[in-house]
């Protein structure tokens, strides 16, 4: 099977901005990101940013900026004219201590995150990506899964020429500050049925690999195997769950 990067032609020379680069898929994202010679230009924005001596290759074309979430309109997203942006900030509910908080973070940075980082020229193509989770659902009765959800609408009307969405099931591998033994013998256990189905968890490194190939392909570019959906109705989206997202980072090898 021919590899991505030799079964289509990719633009070189684009910019990538990440918000979120030091969560659990977004290190791993971010090595992705300056690895890849698609991006020659790369933007890590954030409350804190990657110490520069945890950065083992591509430092020559990062650009790192501490950003205050409260105000984004002063943090300038949107002067470096990104041409992709990638955004997997997120929380969970203990973490942020309230569900208030929980939803400002998870759904409302985010969504502004986005919009600051919009040009204002309309002939100026940009692409989203976004990692939201499986289950996202505007409707649902659920904390976590309705603030993906609704953060995935409006993401899909922020303005960008083309919004791609995963929606991974369990991250194999993920390293936060609030696991617990418990959730280590998950993941265990999650791996080892992972085996079994594609559909249960992704390690983290493979589905920041698989965000990374989408952020250079686009939408109209994905290959069946990455399984993507389309979903909205005036401002369409692309979705790609975990058995996508786990058969489009194995193209790359």
């Amino acid at each position: 099977m021919l590899s991505v990067s030799t079964s289509i032609l990719l633009r070189i020379g684009q910019s990538a901005l990440l918000i979120g680069a030091t969560g659990a898929t977004g290190k791993y994202l971010l090595k992705e990101l300056l690895s890849s010679p698609h991006f020659t230009r790369v933007g890590e924005y954030g409350r804190r940013v990657t110490p520069l001596d945890q950065i083992t290759s591509g430092k020559e074309k990062l650009e790192q900026k501490t950003v205050n979430f409260e105000k984004l309109e002063d943090a300038g997203l949107n002067a470096g004219k990104w041409d992709v942006v990638f955004i997997t900030l997120g929380t969970t509910r203990n973490a942020a201590g309230s569900a208030a908080a929980f939803e400002k973070i998870d759904r409302e940075y985010v969504v502004s995150a986005a919009h600051a980082a919009k040009t204002d020229s309309s002939n100026y193509p940009q692409r989203l990506v976004y990692l939201s989770s499986a289950g996202s659902n505007a409707s649902s009765h659920f904390l976590y899964t309705r603030s993906k959800g609704m953060t995935e609408l409006a993401l899909a009307d922020a303005g960008y020429n083309d919004t791609i969405i995963f929606r991974p099931a369990f991250l194999r591998d993920a390293e936060r500050p609030e696991s617990s033994a418990l959730a280590t013998v998950a993941s265990h256990f999650v791996s080892a049925l992972s085996h079994l189905s594609l559909n249960i968890g992704i390690p983290v490194s493979d589905l920041a690999k698989s965000m990374r190939i989408a952020g250079e392909l686009g939408s109209s570019a994905l290959p069946p195997a990455a399984e993507a959906s389309k979903e909205g109705n005036d401002t369409p989206f692309t979705v790609i769950n975990t058995r996508g997202a786990v058969a489009l980072a194995k193209m790359d090898t």
